[in-house]
C-alpha cells in the first residue's frame, strides 16, 4: 500500500522563503535610496553654505578656510560625519580679488556615500553613490570692499 503524501503546511514554508527572497533584497534597496538621499541633501547644503561663507570673508585665503570649515560642519550636522568632501572654489572676477564687486564664486563639493551593507565582492571594497553639488555666489556690482593696506 503506498501512502499518500500530505501537502498540508507546505504554503506556509514556500511564502516564508519568498517573502525573505523578496523582502531583503527591496528593504537594502530602499535603505540604500534614503543613505543616497541624505548624503545628496548633505552636499547641497554644504556646497550652499560653503559658497556663502567664502564670498562673507575678507579675502580669498581666509574663504577657502572658511569654506573647508564649513563644509565639514554642516556634513556633520546633516548626519554625515564620516562622509569624505572636497571643496573646489573657482571665481569670475576682474583681476586676482574674488571679493570686489561683479565677481561670481562657485563652489563645487565633490562627496561619495558607501552603500550599507554592501559585500565586498572580488575584494574591491565597499560600493560607493559619487555626489557632487554647486553653488554660485555673485558678488554685486556696489559692494562695499576691504580697504587696501595703503587707503588708510
Amino acid at each position: 500500500m503506498s501512502r499518500r503524501r500530505d501537502d498540508e503546511g507546505s504554503a506556509l514554508v514556500e511564502l516564508s522563503w519568498l517573502a525573505i527572497i523578496l523582502l531583503v533584497p527591496l528593504i537594502w534597496i530602499v535603505i540604500s535610496v534614503f543613505e543616497v538621499q541624505q548624503g545628496a541633501f548633505a552636499t547641497s547644503a554644504a556646497a550652499r553654505a560653503a559658497g556663502r561663507a567664502y564670498a562673507l570673508a575678507p579675502d580669498d585665503a581666509t574663504g577657502a578656510a572658511r569654506a573647508d570649515a564649513v563644509v565639514r560642519q554642516v556634513l556633520a550636522d546633516q548626519g554625515t560625519p564620516g562622509q569624505e568632501a572636497k571643496v573646489t572654489v573657482t571665481c569670475d572676477a576682474p583681476g586676482d580679488n574674488c571679493h570686489v564687486g561683479t565677481s561670481v564664486i562657485t563652489v563645487r563639493v565633490e562627496s561619495g556615500v558607501d552603500l550599507p551593507f554592501f559585500p565586498s565582492i572580488f575584494d574591491k571594497g565597499a560600493a560607493s553613490f559619487s555626489l557632487h553639488a554647486t553653488h554660485t555666489v555673485p558678488i554685486g556690482q556696489y559692494v562695499e570692499s576691504a580697504p587696501e593696506d595703503g587707503e588708510r
